[in-house]
């Protein structure tokens, strides 16, 4: 049993080695963009961080959702935060699974360029929509009545900056259409419904995200416009963003190509050898 685990182990390690090997190149040439879509992260907290300074709490509006689904209240608010957690990092490891699986079809380094890029155009979208017109917050937290519902103004440029992270994101108001949250689900969706190749997971990621929907509103922390929205121009955008980018390069192997035996650790390094030859011939261009 020790001699199996230790064999299997090595397989591990070569092949974690072998798939570095190949992201190398790519990550030297596309860590610009990886760093710019990042730093955008950090760009569209600061904006939702500044419309909470505009913020002005007022009655809840009228919303079918929260006439339909039940509130859930306060202390249940870490519901949706849970399952937006587990759909975040499911995402995140299978990105990377490259690294330890012989069946891989993505290279990480493209494929998080391709969401980033996702990410940015849904975001844009989203700063320009709530800063043209700001709700009253639905939020428990936001409310007429509450210390957190305005921000007094700052007293300085740094105060700003440090968007008082992570309670300033956790508490923020007035950054409502559309849904921060269900961008980064819907996005991280519709990519695994491309690349993926389990079905019954991309089945299952579709609940998820309706479940998430309803988590949102029964919650309060948006209104139901808010997640509709998101789900319409999330969809659009990752549409149209897609087609402007050039494909990936498919990994997956073809019917008359799959390999009747499991690769032996000399045939696999040599796969890989190949494999980065390519690549560094002619690297992969994601725009």
């Amino acid at each position: 049993m020790a001699f199996y685990i230790a064999r299997q182990a090595s397989k591990v390690w070569r092949r974690i080695c072998g798939e570095v090997a190949l992201e190398i190149p790519l990550l030297a040439q596309k860590w610009k963009l990886l760093l710019a879509g990042l730093l955008f992260q950090y760009i569209h907290g600061l904006a939702a961080r500044g419309v909470h300074y505009l913020h002005r709490p007022g009655p809840v509006l009228q919303d079918a959702g929260f006439f339909l689904l039940p509130e859930l209240g306060p202390d249940k608010a870490y519901i949706s935060e849970t399952v937006f957690t587990f759909i975040f990092f499911s995402f995140f490891l299978w990105t990377f699974h490259p690294f330890v699986s012989q069946s891989k079809k993505i290279y990480t380094v493209l494929i998080w360029c391709r969401v980033l890029a996702f990410l940015v155009a849904s975001q844009i979208l989203r700063i320009i929509t709530f800063y043209s017109t700001q709700l009253p917050g639905s939020n428990y937290h936001c409310r007429e009545g509450s210390k957190l519902a305005r921000l007094p103004l700052p007293d300085n440029a740094l105060e700003v900056l440090l968007i008082n992270f992570p309670r300033g994101v956790i508490y923020g108001c007035g950054d409502l259409i559309f849904s921060s949250h269900m961008i980064f689900t819907l996005v991280f969706v519709l990519t695994y419904q491309k690349y993926g190749t389990t079905r019954w997971v991309k089945q299952f990621s579709w609940l998820v995200a309706v479940i998430q929907s309803l988590l949102i509103i029964a919650s309060r922390k948006h209104y139901t416009v808010d997640v509709v929205v998101a789900w319409y121009t999330v969809s659009l955008v990752v549409f149209f963003v897609d087609k402007k980018l050039t494909e990936l390069p498919d990994r997956s192997p073809g019917p008359t190509s799959i390999p009747l035996l499991p690769l032996s650790a000399k045939s696999e390094d040599g796969k890989n050898k190949e494999e980065h030859k390519k690549l560094l011939n002619g690297i992969p261009h994601t725009q």
